[in-house]
């Protein structure tokens, strides 16, 4: 019997993409786990594996057609000895084709298998099987409404089919509407650059983000003399395996502050304000698609030299698209640091659904007032911009403080 296959929603925000190319074509045989195509999301582009077993009948959305809602059919799957001529497949959903013809092969990344878990469910948590989630994931079905039937109440693979021909789906989200309408050009010559997925998809959360989220600012003016000497120190040290930049430094001190003051590791929900245990720091990452947030997982708990290597690891493989999904999406603060471009200060845009994100501008020698007389140092302007819904006034000012605190005595980050 014809099966559909349906647009996978391959990240928690994930509402549309790109088929970027397609791995196996119309009287191809697949079995579960192979992998039948390449689908760009907002953030990567990732491999999508077969669910059943059989063979492609028909290709519904031709690769590098983008927009493509998720949930929505890209390609019918018929048994062997099936005639594909005989297949009613049906209508494809509209969506744009690409403006132009992909200019740079990006290398796929293969996305993240859950573990097996034995258990059902332990408080929010829900357990269930790679299959199983994944079909729930491609079919926008709840699993906190599908009760279990696998060993312990586990979730299987027969209790989504259950679920999908009882009705038990999610309505998939649908992202904010960009303002649209002719440009004039006035006559002026240009080139037009196409937008990718990607970059509609930023485009569409910074809007939403600077129109729903109600951001504050708060700078400081660290001094960094110590910091720089302390830096110089560590990497001239025989036989280190690693090369400090200021920015490792940054990381550590925002992850050191935030368990100061975690009231600033939070997000906002209707019903609570999240607090999180662990302290997880983004990073922004410039790539030719737009910015992307690689994790350092746990920071607080990790050494400049760990978290060194570990960044410039993170943002190698970001430049390429060759991050896995949990390598990039959650985080609890970013950090967006421009002053490798000689950018003295700026205020970012938050990151939802993160509470705060840092601004850091460039070192620069600048006059101060010190012991009641004139002195140059080298100083460093960090604007924090924080959702006020979620984190406080006082709440914010207590984290610049205590990261300022731990930059301008950087021995502390050693303790």
């Amino acid at each position: 019997m014809p099966t559909q296959i349906l647009m996978p929603a391959l990240s928690p925000t994930m509402t549309e993409g790109k088929l970027a190319k397609w791995l196996k074509k119309e009287g191809d045989k697949v079995k579960s786990g192979d992998i039948i195509a390449e689908i760009e999301t907002d953030k990567a582009t990732m491999e999508f594996e077969a669910v059943d077993e059989g063979v492609i009948g028909k290709i519904l959305v031709t690769e590098g057609t983008e927009s493509v809602a998720v949930n929505s059919p890209i390609a019918v799957l018929i048994g062997e000895g099936e005639d594909a001529s005989a297949v009613a497949a049906p209508k494809a959903p509209a969506a744009k084709a690409a403006a132009a013809p992909a200019a740079t092969p990006v290398a796929a990344s293969t996305p993240f298998t859950p573990p097996k878990l034995a258990e059902a469910k332990t408080g929010d948590r829900i357990f269930v099987s790679p299959l199983a989630k994944r079909m729930a994931s491609q079919a926008g079905v709840d699993l906190g409404a599908v009760k279990g039937s696998g060993p312990n109440g586990r979730i299987v693979k027969a209790d989504v089919e259950k679920a999908m021909a009882g009705g038990v789906v999610r309505p998939a989200a649908k992202a904010p509407a960009l303002p649209s309408g002719p440009v004039p050009d006035f006559g002026q010559p240009f080139t037009a650059v196409p937008n990718s997925s990607i970059r509609k998809i930023i485009a569409r959360r910074l809007l939403e983000a600077k129109q729903t989220v109600p951001h504050f600012y708060l700078t400081v003016d660290c001094n960094i003399d110590e910091l720089l000497s302390l830096r110089t120190k560590l990497n001239a040290r025989s036989g280190a395996d690693y090369k400090l930049s200021v920015n490792d430094f940054i990381i550590k001190a925002v992850a050191m502050a935030l368990r100061k003051v975690p009231a600033a590791n939070a997000t906002w929900t209707d019903e609570a304000i999240r607090r999180y245990d662990n302290v997880d720091i983004s990073v922004a990452v410039a790539t030719p698609d737009g910015l992307i947030t690689p994790i350092i997982r746990q920071a607080d708990k990790k050494g400049l030299a760990a978290i060194s290597n570990e960044m410039k690891d993170l943002a190698t493989r970001a430049k390429y698209k060759k991050l896995k999904p949990e390598e990039f999406q959650g985080g609890g603060f970013s950090i967006s640091n421009l002053g490798m471009y000689g950018i003295r200060e700026f205020s970012a845009i938050i990151n939802p659904p993160q509470s705060c994100i840092l601004a850091v501008g460039k070192g620069e020698q600048r006059p101060i007032v010190k012991n009641g007389a004139i002195a140059i140092a080298n100083m460093m302007t960090c604007n924090l911009s924080v959702d006020h819904r979620s984190v406080d006034g006082a709440v914010g000012a207590e984290f610049m403080q205590a990261f300022q605190s731990i930059i301008e005595e950087p021995l502390t980050i050693l303790l």
